[in-house]
């Protein structure tokens, strides 16, 4: 799985995972945590509830992930407190594996919301009476394509227009494609001059 860079408009269908509390734990268990790369970790995205008695041969048909009308969704809809837990870099990284882009609940965990930006997966925060929306429609049309609009901080869906909020500089960053790294990386000509500027230890 490659990072795209840069996120401007996404269209595409939902997951609905009607979960509150969601845990990286059930993201990505821990004992998955095997690799270096970012590749290969969206087989084992919600391994416990997705599969029956621990087999990947066995998709347990009630797990919403594995129902025919949401394969191929791009959009997680939650609920509350969705990536809390351990701090695990490797449940983005499940999560765009996997094929999700865009991730909606009421509200993240700090962590998992910035490490969600580095990855290039945009999380939408909305209120539980909007959020409700959204699973209803859905719930009554799985093939319903949403429409998310970040430089316009905007949301449509059928008869649904949200407008939602999100910190500038994650904004910002997800606009241009940049983790931590790069933006860090712009001011390298400014680091190198001050470097230069310190004197040597003897």
């Amino acid at each position: 799985m490659a990072i795209s860079k840069g996120f401007n408009t996404y269209i595409g269908t939902a997951c609905p995972l009607n979960k509150a509390n969601v845990d990286t734990d059930q993201l990505i268990p821990k004992q998955f945590l095997t690799g270096v790369t970012r590749t290969g970790y969206g087989r084992h995205l919600f391994y416990d509830w997705r599969y029956l008695e621990g087999d990947v041969t066995k998709p347990d048909p009630n797990f919403v992930l594995n129902k025919a009308e949401h394969a191929g969704a791009g959009i997680l809809l939650a609920r509350e407190n969705f990536g809390c837990g351990s701090s695990r870099e490797h449940a983005p990284w499940a999560l765009a594996d996997h094929g999700f882009t865009v991730i909606i609940a009421a509200s993240f965990a700090d962590i998992f919301f910035n490490n969600c930006i580095n990855n290039q997966i945009l999380p939408v925060s909305l209120p539980l009476d909007e959020l409700d929306s959204l699973f209803t429609l859905v719930a009554q049309k799985p093939d319903t394509q949403i429409r998310i609009d970040l430089p316009a901080q905007q949301l449509t869906a059928d008869r649904l227009a949200i407008t939602f909020a999100i910190p500038a500089q994650a904004k910002t960053r997800l606009i241009r494609g940049l983790d931590a790294i790069d933006q860090t990386l712009e001011h390298e000509s400014a680091i190198h001059a001050f470097e230069h500027r310190m004197p040597a230890w003897s």
